[in-house]
C-alpha cells in the first residue's frame, strides 16, 4: 500500500517538476474541444518539442474539427507553414485529405500560401492533389492564382488532369492568365494545359488575360496558337482591351490579327464604350510606330467624314449622329497631337500645302469642311436674297435640302477617292446643281415641321460639323493660339453665323467654343450676346463652370478633416490666406468647409460668414491693398499698395476669395469701381472711368475732347506728373512722349492714354496679381459673357432689400402662418427696421449680408436653394430669436406683443449676427 502511494506521489512530483521547469502549470485537458484551443497557437508558432510531450500520454484526436470552418490542427500547421508540427501531426495519424466546411485540405491551404515544404511533406503521406473544395479548386488552382511556379512543377506530376475546372469551368490556366503569372502559365501549357479551353460563359485562357490587360500572359497564348474567341454573349478579347483601356495588350492582338485593326475603328462609334478608355488604346497603338500612327488617324478621318455627311443629311437622327462625329474627331484630335512631328508654330500643317505625313492624314476632312462651306455659302447667298426679294423664301428650300434617304451611300472610302477634285458629295447638293439621283427628296417649306424654317432646320447640324472643324484646326496649332484658317472660316461666314447665334444663343455654348476661347472672335458676336437676358447668361455660366466637377454640396459629401479650412477670427485675413494656398483647387471647386479656430460651427452658415468678413477684411486699410473712391462707397486697387510687401501676393488672395465666391454663388461684402470691373472683365477703360478716383480730372478730360485746343495754348505734352510717394515724377503716355505736343487732332489719343495711366498703368502688378487668383476659379472665356454693372450683381448682390419680396419668399414652419399675429408683427418690425438693421437680420439668419440677383427667391442654402423660412419656437421669458444659417431659417419664440418681438430681435441682431455654434 505504502509503496503504490509512492509510486503515485513520485509521477505527480515528476509532473511538477517537468511543469515546473517548462513553465507550465497545466497539463493537456482530457476533452478535445478544450485541448484544441490550448495545442493552436503552439502549432502556429511551430512549437512541436512542446505539442509533442502535450500529446505524448494524451489521448486528444488529432484530427478533431474544430471552429465554424471544421478544420484540424493539420490545417492549421499547413496554413502557417509549422512544417514541424504537421510532420508530427502526420505521424500521430492526422488525416491529409481531410476536409474542412468549405472543402479545403491541408493541402490547398499549403498551395494557396506557398509553404513549400508543408506540400512536401503532405504529398509524402499520400495528400491527393485531385480533391476539389466546394467551388472546384483544386491545389494546382491555388499555385496558379498566386504564380508559384516553383511548386506547381513539384506538383503538376502528382496531377491526373492539369485542366480540372472549378465550378465555373475555370482551369489553372484560366486563372493564371487572369492574373498575368508568365511562368506559371508556361509550366502548365508545357504539361499539357488546353490553350482554347472555354469556361462555362464559353471564356478562353486569352479572354481572361485580355479582361485584365494582362501582355505578356495574351502575348504567350498568342505565339502558342490560341485562337481569337468571343464568349457565349459575343463579347471579344478585344472587347475587353478596349473597354479596360488597356492598349499595350490590345497591340498584341493587333499584332497576331491584322483584321482587328479595322474593328478597333469602328469601335469609336460605339457609345457604350468609354471614350477615355478608347483613347487610351489609340494613343499607345499610334505610338508603336509612324505607320500605325497614320493608319489610325487617316481611318479615324474617313470615320469622321462619313458621320459628318450623315449629319448634314436631315433624314439622320441629329442628336446620334452629332454625338458620333464629335466623338471621333476629339479622338482624332488627341492622336493627331501625339505625332512625331506636333505643332510648334503658328502654321496651321496641314492646311499649307505642306506633303508632311501629318497632313496627308487629314486630307479625307477636307472634303467634309468643303461641303460645310458650300452649304454656309448657299445659305448666305439665299439669305442676302430674301433680303431683297421675301418671294424667294422657296428658293432657299429648293436649294438647300435635298438629302439623300438616311441609307444613302456616303462611305468613307467614296469619300477620299478624289482628294483634290473639291467635289461635294453626291448626298449633298451643290450650287445650282440640283440632283437628279431619284433617292433624293426636296424638302420645301410645307413639308417643314411645324412651319420651321431652313436655318432653324440646319443650324443645329452645320454648327456641329463648325466645331468639329475648329477642333482639327486647334489641333494643329499651339496651345492657346487659333487657327488662323478658321478665323478666316468665320470672318468668311460671319452673317450665317450671327443668324445662328441669333436664332438660338446657346449654340455657342453647345458648339461654338471657339468664341469663348477666341476674344478676338468672341468681339464680333458680344452685342448678339450682351442682348440675351441675365439670368440667361447666369444659368450658361454656371452650366458650364461647373461642367464636368462632381456634387460641390458639403452636405452630400463627406467632409475630410484634412479639407477644413481652419481659420483664427482674430487674424482672418493672414490665417485664411495660408489655409488657402495649402489647399487643392480642385478641392476647393468641390467644396468648402470653414470652422474657426475654438468655435464648434460648421456649415454653409459658417461658410458664408467667412466670405462675408474676409471681403470687409480685403478692404481694410492696414493691408494698404485698396483705396476708397470719390463717391465714398466703392473700392479701386491702390497704387501705392507696395508699402506692404507682400501685397502681390495679397492681391492674388483677394482675387481667389472673390473667385471662390462666385464659383460658389456666395455674395461678398465689397463694391468695386466700375473700371476694376471692367479690369477683371477684360473691357478698356475710357475717361468717364476716371471720375470714381478723381471727378474733377475727369471733366477736364471731358472739356478737351468737346473743344477745339487749336489755339489754347495749353502746351500739354504726352506726359504726366504722378505723385510718388510724395515725389512728383513725369512719366511719359507713350516713346517720347514729353516732347510730343498735343494737339486738336491727336487729343483723343492723349485722353485714352491718360485714362489707362491714372486706372491702369499705375496698378497693372495689382491687377495681374489679383487676375492670376481670380482665374484659377474662373476662365476669362465665361466671365466676359457679363459688362461690369452685372458682374457686380453676380459678386455683390442687391444694394437694397426689398421687404415685399422679402415677405414674399418666406416660408413657415413649425405652426406659424402669415395669419399668426406674431408673423404681422415680424414684418411691421422689419419695415421699420434701418436699412442697416435689415441688412444685420438678413446676415443672422442667412450669413450673407446680401440678396442675389433675382431677389429672395434664389437665396441658397446648404443643399441649393432654400428660401426665408421663420419656424415657431414656445416663448419664455427673455429668449432671444436664434437662427440656423445653413438652412436659412429664424427660430422666433411666439411673443406676447410686437413690442417685446421688436426688443428681443434687436438685441439678438447687434449681439449675434457674428459666430456660430453648434446649439
Amino acid at each position: 500500500m505504502m509503496e503504490r502511494a509512492m509510486e503515485q506521489l513520485n509521477v505527480q512530483l515528476n509532473r511538477l517538476t517537468r511543469s515546473l521547469r517548462r513553465a507550465r502549470t497545466v497539463e493537456l485537458p482530457e476533452d478535445n474541444e478544450t485541448a484544441v484551443y490550448t495545442l493552436m497557437p503552439m502549432v502556429m508558432a511551430d512549437q512541436h518539442r512542446s505539442v509533442s510531450e502535450l500529446l505524448l500520454n494524451s489521448k486528444f484526436d488529432v484530427n478533431y474539427a474544430f471552429g465554424r470552418v471544421k478544420r484540424s490542427l493539420l490545417h492549421i500547421a499547413a496554413n502557417c507553414g509549422s512544417v514541424e508540427c504537421l510532420v508530427l501531426l502526420l505521424k500521430r495519424g492526422a488525416n491529409p485529405n481531410y476536409q474542412d466546411i468549405s472543402g479545403c485540405t491541408p493541402l490547398h491551404l499549403a498551395a494557396r500560401n506557398g509553404q513549400k515544404k508543408c506540400m512536401g511533406r503532405l504529398l509524402e503521406y499520400n495528400a491527393d492533389v485531385n480533391i476539389c473544395n466546394n467551388e472546384g479548386l483544386t491545389a494546382i488552382h491555388w499555385l496558379a492564382v498566386n504564380g508559384r511556379t516553383e511548386l506547381l512543377h513539384d506538383l503538376v506530376q502528382h496531377v491526373s488532369n492539369v485542366d480540372v475546372e472549378d465550378a465555373m469551368g475555370q482551369t489553372a490556366l484560366h486563372v493564371a492568365c487572369q492574373n498575368g503569372h508568365k511562368t506559371t502559365v508556361l509550366c502548365l501549357l508545357d504539361s499539357g494545359a488546353d490553350i482554347n479551353r472555354p469556361n462555362v460563359s464559353g471564356a478562353t485562357p486569352l479572354y481572361f488575360a485580355c479582361s485584365h490587360g494582362q501582355r505578356d500572359t495574351a502575348q504567350i497564348l498568342l505565339s502558342r496558337g490560341a485562337k481569337y474567341l468571343a464568349d457565349k454573349n459575343g463579347v471579344t478579347p478585344l472587347d475587353l482591351c478596349v473597354q479596360g483601356g488597356y492598349g499595350e495588350t490590345c497591340e498584341i492582338l493587333i499584332q497576331h490579327h491584322g483584321r482587328l485593326f479595322q474593328t478597333l475603328i469602328q469601335m469609336t462609334q460605339n457609345d457604350d464604350i468609354k471614350e477615355n478608355m478608347l483613347r487610351q488604346v489609340l494613343e499607345h497603338v499610334s505610338q508603336q510606330s509612324e505607320l500605325h500612327y497614320q493608319r489610325i488617324l487617316t481611318s479615324l478621318a474617313e470615320v469622321a467624314t462619313t458621320n459628318g455627311h450623315k449629319l448634314l443629311s436631315l433624314s439622320s437622327n441629329y442628336e446620334a449622329q452629332m454625338k458620333s462625329l464629335l466623338r471621333i474627331v476629339r479622338m482624332f484630335c488627341h492622336v493627331f497631337r501625339l505625332g512625331p512631328s506636333s505643332p510648334s508654330n503658328g502654321n496651321d500643317m496641314g492646311y499649307n500645302g505642306n506633303k508632311t505625313p501629318k497632313s496627308q492624314v487629314l486630307k479625307p476632312l477636307e472634303l467634309l469642311w468643303h461641303s460645310l462651306d458650300e452649304w454656309l455659302v448657299l445659305i448666305s447667298t439665299e439669305l442676302q436674297k430674301n433680303c431683297s426679294d421675301p418671294a424667294s423664301g422657296a428658293d432657299i428650300a429648293s436649294l438647300l435640302l435635298k438629302q439623300r434617304e438616311a441609307d444613302s451611300s456616303v462611305s468613307a472610302i467614296a469619300t477620299v477617292t478624289d482628294y483634290g477634285s473639291g467635289a461635294v458629295p453626291s448626298a449633298l447638293p451643290s450650287p445650282g446643281q440640283p440632283s437628279l439621283d431619284p433617292e433624293v427628296v426636296m424638302v420645301t417649306p410645307e413639308t417643314c415641321c411645324d412651319g420651321e424654317d431652313v436655318i432653324s432646320m440646319t443650324a443645329s447640324r452645320l454648327s456641329a460639323v463648325i466645331q468639329a472643324f475648329y477642333m482639327c484646326c486647334s489641333c494643329q496649332m499651339p496651345q492657346g493660339m487659333t487657327s488662323p484658317r478658321f478665323i478666316e472660316f468665320v470672318c468668311k461666314h460671319d452673317e450665317v453665323l450671327k443668324c445662328f447665334v441669333t436664332r438660338n444663343p446657346k449654340i455657342i455654348f453647345n458648339h461654338f467654343h471657339f468664341l469663348l476661347e477666341c476674344p478676338e472672335l468672341m468681339s464680333r458676336f458680344m452685342h448678339i450676346i450682351k442682348a440675351q437676358p441675365f439670368k440667361e447668361r447666369c444659368e450658361w455660366f454656371y452650366e458650364h463652370l461647373l461642367a464636368g466637377q462632381p456634387d460641390s454640396d458639403m452636405v452630400h459629401r463627406p467632409v475630410n478633416e484634412n479639407d477644413i479650412l481652419l481659420v483664427h477670427r482674430e487674424s482672418i485675413f493672414r490665417s485664411s490666406c495660408e489655409v488657402v494656398s495649402k489647399s487643392s483647387n480642385q478641392k476647393l471647386k468641390q467644396g468648402i468647409a470653414v470652422r474657426f479656430h475654438g468655435e464648434e460651427g460648421m456649415g454653409q452658415g459658417v461658410v458664408r460668414e467667412w466670405f462675408d468678413i474676409l471681403s470687409n477684411e480685403i478692404i481694410n486699410p492696414d493691408y494698404a491693398l485698396f483705396t476708397q473712391s470719390a463717391d465714398g462707397t466703392t473700392f479701386q486697387p491702390n497704387s501705392n499698395s507696395s508699402v506692404n510687401p507682400d501685397h502681390l501676393n495679397y492681391f492674388r488672395f483677394a482675387g481667389q476669395i472673390l473667385g471662390l465666391a462666385l464659383y460658389h454663388r456666395q455674395l461678398v461684402n465689397i463694391y468695386f469701381t466700375r473700371s476694376f470691373y471692367k479690369h477683371i472683365l477684360g473691357i478698356p477703360v475710357n475717361y468717364q472711368d476716371v471720375a470714381s478716383i478723381d471727378p474733377e480730372y475727369a471733366k477736364n478730360l471731358q472739356w478737351i475732347l468737346d473743344n477745339d485746343i487749336s489755339d489754347l495754348g495749353l502746351e500739354l505734352t504726352f506726359s504726366v506728373e504722378t505723385d510718388v510717394f510724395g515725389a512728383m515724377e513725369e512719366v511719359p503716355l507713350k516713346p517720347g512722349g514729353i516732347s510730343i505736343l498735343v494737339t486738336q487732332d491727336n487729343k483723343a489719343e492723349y485722353v485714352q492714354l491718360v485714362t489707362e495711366l491714372r486706372m491702369t498703368r499705375a496698378i497693372q502688378p495689382q491687377i495681374n496679381a489679383f487676375l492670376q487668383g481670380f482665374h484659377t476659379f474662373i476662365p476669362p472665356s465665361l466671365i466676359q459673357l457679363f459688362d461690369e454693372y452685372e458682374l457686380e450683381l453676380l459678386l455683390s448682390g442687391m444694394p437694397e432689400i426689398d421687404v415685399a419680396d422679402w415677405n414674399r419668399n418666406t416660408e413657415y414652419t413649425s405652426g406659424y402662418d402669415l395669419d399668426e399675429p406674431v408673423i404681422q408683427w415680424f414684418w411691421e418690425v422689419v419695415e421699420s427696421l434701418t436699412q442697416e438693421e435689415r441688412i444685420l437680420l438678413l446676415q443672422f439668419v442667412t450669413g450673407s449680408s446680401r440678396v442675389p440677383h433675382g431677389g429672395f427667391a434664389y437665396l441658397m442654402g446648404g443643399s441649393g436653394l432654400q428660401k426665408f423660412t421663420i419656424a415657431a419656437v414656445p416663448y419664455t421669458a427673455h429668449l432671444l430669436p436664434t437662427s440656423s444659417t445653413c438652412i436659412n431659417m429664424l427660430k422666433l419664440p411666439e411673443y406676447p406683443s410686437q413690442e417685446v418681438l421688436r426688443d428681443r430681435l434687436l438685441v439678438a441682431l447687434h449681439c449675434g449676427s457674428y459666430g456660430y455654434t453648434m446649439a
